[in-house]
């Protein structure tokens, strides 16, 4: 899959202590297929909690952001919900890091 980047005016990312309600919180929805996420670039503000809701569209993938310390999977049919307040900017990237083996 090809890097996409995520650009947060505030990470690494402290995950939210209390759950995060529909109504006060912002998400920002994510669809995962074949080697590409959409939207490809995401952007936040510093210390505003947001919900990423990351959806896949054919089959399990990953969702890995290496210098924040994230990583999930994202399973067709589900909605995976990652809660997080950025704490510091820059721009970080983030993939899918599932690699399926062909069949002989």
């Amino acid at each position: 899959m090809k890097r996409r980047f995520v650009v947060m005016l505030g990470v690494p990312l402290a995950f939210a202590a209390s759950r995060l309600t529909a109504e006060t919180t912002p998400h920002v929805r994510i669809a995962a297929k074949r080697f590409e996420f959409h939207p490809n670039k995401v952007t936040v503000k510093l210390g505003q909690p947001v919900l990423l809701v990351l959806t896949s569209e054919d089959r399990i993938h990953g969702f890995k952001i290496p210098e924040l310390g994230l990583r999930h999977e994202i399973v067709p049919g589900q909605e995976t919900r990652v809660a997080l307040t950025p704490r510091k900017a820059g721009r970080f990237t983030f993939f899918c890091d599932v690699f399926l083996r062909r069949r002989p």
